[in-house]
């Protein structure tokens, strides 16, 4: 039990389901309950696969087609900034409701829930901890996850529509960074790595 929350807790911090929730909430902001609900499923399995696929082959693929981290963190960025941007210059969501069968898996699955910091942990955490204790606790964040997307109608009810939109492009600015943020940890990464050459 003690391994399971050693191994739980940082990738809490990393999936940050709370922190998500906001950027959620604008994806999905005018989206009918029943399809909403099938974007959070879409994007904790989506988000499951992809983490427990990447346990088991991730240095393999990363070596097989010579990507490292710090590759993966820069196109995760670049693809989260360009969604942001788009959603900042927006006023309606016509685009976002047309897409919106496909925002489970892609920002919200990958690389939102499971990213290149809950990916990265993940492996570090499987030499630490062990592959079973790895997965319990990839598995329980993921849930806890998408229960909090879950309930984000509740959020939604409260703030009203004209709250929502404010929260809507407050989360897209704050996507926007967190997409810079990405870049600018993977170029500092790849820098990192040449000043070492």
């Amino acid at each position: 039990m003690e391994n399971f929350i050693l191994a739980f807790v940082p990738l809490f911090v990393s999936v940050d389901a709370f922190g998500l929730l906001p950027i959620f909430i604008s994806m999905t902001e005018g989206i009918e309950e029943e399809k909403r609900r099938r974007i959070i499923l879409q994007s904790v399995i989506t988000a499951l696969l992809i983490a427990i696929l990447f346990l088991f082959l991730g240095k393999a693929i990363f070596s097989l087609l010579g990507i490292t981290v710090a590759d993966f963190m820069i196109a995760g960025g670049v693809l989260l900034f360009v969604i942001a941007l788009a959603d900042l210059l927006t006023i309606e969501k016509k685009r976002m409701r047309s897409a919106s069968d496909s925002i489970g898996p892609v920002p919200l699955g990958t690389p939102l829930m499971v990213g290149p910091a809950v990916l990265t942990i993940s492996l570090m955490l499987v030499n630490v901890y062990g592959i079973t204790t790895t997965i319990a606790a990839i598995v329980v964040n993921i849930i806890i996850a998408g229960v909090v997307f879950y309930a984000s109608g509740l959020l939604t009810r409260m703030l009203g529509l004209a709250g929502t939109r404010a929260l809507s492009k407050i989360a897209s600015l704050l996507l926007a960074a967190i997409a810079v943020m990405m870049v600018r940890r993977g170029i500092f990464e790849i820098a990192e790595r040449f000043s070492k050459i």
